[in-house]
């Protein structure tokens, strides 16, 4: 056999074990008897943060507070609520961090741009005082004999 063909191979079995994993790390009993609603919970349970890993859905979570969450979410979407009712729930509840895509605001615009801006006006800042004083208009003949009058002594 080829080295392609058992890499592929390899690779098919990889993709199958993982397949089976994560279909039995959830428990069958927490699961809602209907397929559709199952399959709902679980479309929101990927946008929605464990509080406790904060880098990973709920989905993928292993944590208690993730089992919880994964629970409550069934819960409404057995109760008959929408996906945006649900996740409106989650935010009143837990804030805007609970969702892994937070909807766009003047807060998040503010934590987006104000570093940004901050390195703009640094490099600004830095600009204007690099650059040299302007040449102004010389002195007139008046003003330079006023300028040696006020000079001191040693300088003359």
């Amino acid at each position: 056999m080829s080295a392609t063909v058992i890499a592929f191979r390899r690779t098919l079995i990889a993709l199958v074990a993982v397949g089976i994993l994560t279909a039995a790390a959830a428990d069958p009993a927490d699961r809602l008897a209907n397929p559709a609603q199952e399959a709902r919970a679980r479309t929101i349970f990927r946008e929605v943060r464990c509080l406790v890993c904060q880098s990973e859905s709920i989905d993928e979570s292993d944590a208690a507070l993730a089992h919880d969450l994964r629970q409550l979410v069934r819960q409404q979407v057995a109760a008959g609520k929408s996906d945006a009712a649900i996740r409106a729930y989650l935010v009143s509840r837990y804030g805007q961090f609970v969702l892994l895509a937070p909807k766009p605001s003047l807060g998040n615009a503010i934590l987006w741009i104000g570093p940004l801006l901050v390195v703009v006006l640094g490099a600004v800042a830095l600009i204007a005082r690099r650059r040299p004083a302007s040449q102004g208009e010389a002195l007139t003949e008046q003003e330079e004999a006023a300028l040696a009058e006020l000079a001191p002594e040693e300088t003359r």
